[in-house]
């Protein structure tokens, strides 16, 4: 059985059918005859397709499905989700992407700009030579440009100085298009010394998001270090 489920922005998830047995039994308030699920068991797959979109259906989907777990309980699996943006506008993909690097004591911080770009929605990756990368990278959230209807987003990977030399990819999926930046060409550009930081890394919200996922990562240690502090002096106490 596949459930699928609808979630508009700032709001909670709801079912809006399940799939089973070749049959689609819609929740209430929703209209049968707009959607259609095929089922590819070959290729594992479950298609949702929605006829005649209007802007009410602009959402996330998630398909779900449940799994019995250990100790014969049942887990409900979501997925990653796909976004719908109902608009006039075409897709236009990005306009620019760069990798800047900043060096620093015992390493180097590379920050892939992707600029100027539509629809908001957009998949960026790190990877090397052989694999993905996914320690010590950072996503940003993407930002509206001068323009209304343009969006620019930033990632930044941070590896050990020793790896100068070897060679990394930004890598993006917008709509219909990939493309990958290396760190190792013309476009890997380095960022002047410190008091010229704020120029470079200020573009949209970058440098605030650089400053705010700081100050959580410090926030959160803080609060681990109080929480572990609170448990010794309780031990003491009962002790």
């Amino acid at each position: 059985v596949i459930h699928w489920y609808k979630q508009k922005e700032g709001e909670a998830p709801e079912r809006i059918l399940f799939f089973s047995g070749g049959k689609v039994t819609p929740e209430s308030g929703f209209q049968a005859n707009r959607y259609m699920v095929e089922s590819i068991s070959v290729q594992r797959q479950c298609v949702l397709t929605i006829k005649d979109v209007i802007p009410d259906d602009a959402a996330t989907y998630y398909c779900a499905y449940w799994d019995p777990h250990l100790w014969s309980t049942w887990v409900k699996y979501f997925g990653m989700g796909t976004k719908l943006i109902v608009s006039e506008k075409g897709s236009s993909p990005p306009a620019n992407s760069e990798i800047l690097q900043k060096k620093r004591e015992n390493e180097i911080m590379y920050v892939c700009l992707i600029e100027k770009f539509y629809p908001e929605v957009i998949r960026v990756t790190w990877t090397d030579d052989e694999k993905e990368v996914t320690d010590n990278v950072v996503k940003g959230d993407t930002w509206q440009s001068t323009k209304e209807d343009e969006y620019s987003i930033a990632s930044w990977l941070t590896v050990p100085a020793e790896n100068k030399d070897k060679k990394y990819y930004c890598n993006y999926e917008h709509e219909g298009e990939k493309a990958s930046v290396s760190t190792q060409v013309d476009s890997a550009k380095t960022a002047p010394q410190e008091e010229d930081c704020g120029t470079v890394f200020n573009r949209g919200n970058l440098m605030y998001q650089l400053t705010h996922r700081t100050a959580y990562l410090v926030y959160i240690i803080l609060l681990l270090k109080s929480s572990m502090y609170y448990l010794i002096v309780l031990f003491f106490i009962y002790r």
